[in-house]
């Protein structure tokens, strides 16, 4: 067994929605410390309790604004906690609004949100990642990040900026044994969806994107996925 598979990973915005449902699947199919990260600590808490309830891997919650550069520097990792080397970057934030009616401080959080919480995080791990045989970091972007989006254009700006950033980091570690992976993903049933018009049922299913996840870092260090776009069945649910 390699350093690899015996590290841990970490996990953003693991406090609900895709980040929970991966969480419960890297627990449910490995054996893996998992590092999870979030500004919500009882939503943290209820994760872990979730984990607990049918696994034993070890599980650090970590409640912290992850688009804050000294929050993330500051958090400690228990010294018993293998090093991460795998890196779920899917904390992010929707704001659905036209473009000319978006300030400049909506604008900037963002890019906050959905592009320096996973800069940041990856700047915080990537060196202990590099000491290590490989790693791997999957960035859960979105189709927004491969068209404009009328009514949410400050979101999907900040998400053609993460997909830019996956891109570049993938070229960047090409001459390395770390892999990055951005998943461009379609609407996903989430808690966020709470008061729309939505058809739900109509959604990707959260649990299908936590399988891609956990089986994309079980393939060997000889191939990586640089992107994947995953859509509802259908199509577009409207009326979003």
């Amino acid at each position: 067994m390699t350093d690899f598979d015996r590290a841990s990973v970490v996990i953003t915005g693991a406090s609900q929605g895709i980040g929970r449902h991966i969480a419960l699947k890297f627990a449910k199919e490995t054996n893996r410390p998992l590092i999870l990260i979030a500004r919500n600590q009882d939503g943290l808490h209820q994760t872990k309790d979730l984990i607990e309830q049918t696994a034993d891997n070890k599980v650090l919650s970590v409640p912290c604004d992850a688009s804050d550069i000294h929050e993330v520097n500051s958090f400690k990792l228990d010294s018993d906690l293998s090093k991460p080397a795998i890196i779920i970057n899917n904390a992010g934030n929707f704001l659905l609004k036209p473009l000319y009616q978006t300030t400049s401080k909506e604008f900037h959080e963002q890019l906050e949100a959905n592009l320096f919480t996973a800069v940041n995080i990856t700047n915080r791990f990537l060196p202990l990642i590099k000491k290590l045989s490989r790693g791997l970091i999957i960035n859960i972007c979105s189709v927004s990040a491969l068209h404009g989006l009328p009514e949410s254009g400050a979101y999907s700006s900040a998400k053609h900026a993460l997909l830019g950033y996956s891109r570049s980091l993938r070229e960047e570690l090409k001459s390395t044994d770390i892999g990055v992976t951005a998943v461009n993903l379609g609407q996903t049933e989430s808690p966020s969806w709470e008061g729309s018009k939505v058809d739900r049922d109509l959604l990707i299913d959260p649990d299908d994107v936590a399988a891609v996840v956990v089986n994309i870092t079980k393939l060997t260090a000889r191939t990586v996925v640089e992107e994947i776009l995953i859509q509802p069945q259908h199509g577009r649910v409207a009326p979003m």
